[in-house]
């Protein structure tokens, strides 16, 4: 155990000096390693690690190989026969690598409609930063496909001279981008982290002249890896296994601007300073040519009437229009759509028709945005979406904050390929055609277990007076389960005082009733007793893809980049 000194200067006068220890094993390591080596032994053979990994940290599936991959990561390939030491074992434990506390791979079935899955989704991807005046480029889009973001939004305009298409966000004053240099980044970007379909999502606000030009761009860009159905309209979305390293276009087909009604002009437009949400799924209306669909003359009719064939036959998920009466919008018809909700709309909507809501998007896609008052590019809480089974939670990826780190937490699962199975209970049916209702209340399904030992890599990963100018920092660790709200709860562990290496050995339970929609939030501040508390790394996991057993945490900063060197060591349970 190393031990490390810091001199800090106290008043300007004089300086004081600590001494902070790196923490050894803890006692539950201690028992474990015991427990499973030979009796006598003072390391570890592989045959009693791979004991250690079935039985203590339930990976049934490990077999002698992953064991002799794990010394050989940590020995290297002459010093297998040696076994783990002690302080081997304790390093396996905090390599987040080999010890993760989530499992790595797809494993989720991936052959059922695309309808019965979250899909990360972002809302106006084009943007740098706040809705009404930042940057509109391609760099965001690039960083949202690398991220794991499988739905892009594109809202489309005519350039100033009406013979090309930019993007950007209408009647404010962001600048533009060209809709052809955002399609080829998609291109080139679509399937670095993930190779399950991307699908665009086209807020059009063009002529018919400039939707034919879209229609070839589109076409020419994406080649073969555009997907579109031959049939005009689909009784069944295909399956994301289908659909893998293709391209999907979901927007309204053209001829249905023709008779597209005005909706809510609450949101339609946002207070003051903010012209309106820009969205053809939020106004049903569409400019044109600075002349509103509802006063096109029979010329103009007919050009939209002759442009649809070359533009719909590229929509795969067609967004319907709403009819005015919300129940009438979520009558499941023959024939699939997607249907689009501002945040506060669909608040509303949950009161009086949740189960309806279910039962809509176990064969449709719910598609739910921010409303229009959030100009700085803020989030809202995900979970009454994706409780009422929406699939499109559309979000700013440049809103960083405890809304993004949900969002991020729930598509860390299933590989981070950006789909995510829902819960059997949002898909299926009981015997009398109910279906989930989300205002019941449940009783407890299962209860997590959750112990905090320690965390270390903060001297590493930030300089000596970062925290505090004066002393090591004071570091508290939160805890958080976020879910339905019978599974909400927060816990909190002591301060540890003047330590880069804080040991707290804190346990905690949650009780959870639907543990397929918590997630686990993990944050850990510096006190400060002057001002607020500093922060110093989240996480936020699936609570359903924790392993069991001692865990190596890693921590993200603000933004959700990983740190190098901080993390945890926990252990997960349930029972």
């Amino acid at each position: 155990m190393a031990t490390h000194t810091y001199t800090y200067k106290q008043f300007s006068c004089f300086n004081k000096t600590f001494t902070n220890t790196e923490p050894g094993p803890p006692s539950d390591v201690l028992h474990a390693f015991h427990s499973f080596s030979s009796a006598g032994a003072t390391s570890m053979s592989a045959d009693n690690l791979l004991g250690f990994l079935t039985d203590h940290q339930r990976e049934p599936q490990c077999t002698s190989d992953d064991s002799l991959r794990i010394i050989q990561s940590l020995k290297g390939d002459h010093k297998t026969d040696d076994g783990l030491t002690l302080d081997d074992f304790f390093h396996f434990l905090l390599r987040d690598d080999l010890n993760a506390p989530i499992k790595s791979e797809v494993h989720h079935d991936m052959n059922a409609p695309l309808s019965h899955y979250f899909i990360f989704t972002g809302h106006n991807s084009y943007l740098i930063g706040n809705q009404l005046t930042s940057d509109c480029s391609d760099v965001p889009i690039i960083d949202a496909l690398v991220r794991g973001v499988r739905v892009i939004e594109l809202d489309l305009w005519p350039n100033s001279t009406k013979d090309d298409v930019e993007v950007f966000h209408g009647r404010t004053l962001t600048t533009p981008v060209s809709l052809r240099q955002c399609l080829w980044s998609i291109r080139e970007h679509a399937f670095v982290t993930s190779k399950y379909p991307v699908i665009i999502t086209f807020e059009d606000h063009l002529t018919p002249d400039l939707q034919a030009v879209v229609a070839e761009m589109v076409t020419e860009i994406f080649g073969e890896l555009l997907y579109y159905p031959e049939t005009d309209l689909l009784s069944e979305f295909p399956s994301p296994e289908s659909l893998k390293g293709r391209i999907l276009i979901s927007t309204k087909p053209p001829i249905e601007y023709l008779d597209s009604k005005s909706c809510d002009e609450e949101d339609k437009k946002p207070k003051s300073t903010d012209k309106g949400s820009q969205s053809p799924d939020v106004t049903n209306k569409v400019e044109t040519d600075d002349k509103d669909v509802e006063d096109l003359n029979e010329s103009d009719e007919k050009s939209y009437k002759e442009s649809a064939p070359k533009y719909k036959r590229l929509i795969t998920i067609h967004a319907g229009k709403s009819k005015g009466d919300f129940q009438e919008d979520l009558k499941v018809a023959g024939k699939v759509k997607r249907l689009s909700l501002s945040e506060s709309k669909l608040e509303k909507a949950s009161e009086s028709f949740a189960p309806d809501i279910v039962r809509f998007t176990q064969k449709n896609i719910l598609r739910v945005y921010p409303k229009g008052t959030r100009i700085t590019s803020s989030n809202y809480k995900p979970h009454i979406a994706w409780t009422h089974g929406a699939q499109m939670v559309a979000f700013n990826m440049q809103g960083h904050g405890k809304s993004l780190w949900f969002m991020q937490g729930m598509f860390k699962a299933n590989g981070g390929c950006g789909y995510v199975k829902k819960p059997d209970f949002l898909v299926e049916k009981g015997p009398n055609n109910e279906v989930f209702d989300p205002k019941r209340t449940l009783p407890v399904n299962k209860t997590l277990k959750v112990k905090v030992y320690l965390g270390t890599g903060w001297s590493s990963d930030f300089s000596l007076t970062d925290f505090d100018s004066h002393s090591p920092p004071d570091f508290y660790v939160k805890i958080d389960i976020a879910g339905v709200p019978a599974d909400r709860a927060k816990k909190k562990t002591k301060t540890i005082k003047n330590n880069w290496f804080p040991v707290w050995e804190e346990e905690f339970e949650f009780p959870l009733s639907v543990p397929d929609l918590a997630l686990l939030r993990i944050q850990v501040k510096e006190e400060n007793r002057t001002e607020k508390d500093d922060f110093a790394g989240q996480t936020c996991l699936p609570v359903t893809e924790l392993k069991s057993g001692f865990r190596s945490v890693p921590l993200y900063d603000e933004k959700g980049e990983k740190y190098k060197s901080v993390k945890l060591l926990m252990r997960f349970q349930f029972k």
